[in-house]
């Protein structure tokens, strides 16, 4: 486990792929032990370990999560995630798709993407419309492209609204599946299960100091990302 960041209110690990954040019907070990735990050992605290999950990344995305510590920081938290204070940039290798305004050259130029998602909890997926549909939820998010490979862009995403699986389905409606996202139309899985999607940075006001903080994850290690990463100014 790599901690960022860590004070006596929060800790903000850099979770892997294929961990879950919480515990869920698999029965596998969620992250969360396993931050308890470390939390345990390196203060020596008796007894149980207070630790709050104040949001979620999906099991096969790597990246920045953040962990509440005491009451105080969980509740303050939980409003600032509620209120859009928490921002979050996720960086994406996607499949270069011929609908999409990605085109495989560097523009830097921001672009907003606004669909209507529909949540089908029977199959874990979500499905984006152009207009309002009958239980359906006004999605929104800015993209850039940053670096681009001879089959793969580089891009940069901010979300602005918090749906399921939000970016993964929004992307592959662009035409620009996520590399190895198999649910949502990538053309081949990734040998080690994930999706190259990373929660790479996040901005935030400390809950309790109110310092402000700003924070990067460790890309994933592979020839694909590192080779990408190298073109970002």
């Amino acid at each position: 486990m790599e901690v960022i960041y860590e004070d006596n209110h929060i800790i903000v690990v850099n979770k892997q792929s294929g961990e879950i954040v919480q515990g869920d019907k698999t029965g596998d070990r969620p992250l969360s032990d396993i931050v308890k735990d470390y939390i345990k050992e390196k203060y020596q605290k008796p007894g149980a370990v207070f630790l709050g999950v104040v949001h979620r990344l999906d099991r096969p995305v790597s990246g920045l999560v953040i962990f509440a510590r005491t009451s105080k920081a969980l509740t303050r938290l939980n409003k600032m995630f509620a209120e859009g204070e928490v921002h979050k940039t996720y960086w994406a290798i996607v499949e270069r798709g011929e609908r999409a305004e990605v085109k495989g050259k560097r523009d830097d130029e921001w672009h907003t993407l606004e669909n209507w998602i529909v949540r089908n909890e029977k199959q874990n997926k979500s499905y984006a419309y152009d207009s309002e549909k009958p239980n359906s939820k006004r999605a929104l998010l800015r993209y850039r492209l940053i670096g681009h490979g001879e089959r793969y862009d580089l891009v940069e995403v901010q979300l602005m609204t918090g749906r399921h699986h939000q970016i993964r389905c929004q992307l592959s409606t662009m035409g620009c599946p996520i590399k190895g996202d198999l649910k949502y139309g990538a053309k081949r899985s990734n040998s080690d299960g994930s999706i190259s999607l990373n929660a790479h940075r996040i901005e935030f006001v400390h809950p309790v100091s109110k310092e402000k903080i700003c924070l990067e994850s460790s890309l994933p290690n592979d020839n694909l990302w590192n080779s990408l990463k190298k073109m970002v100014k």
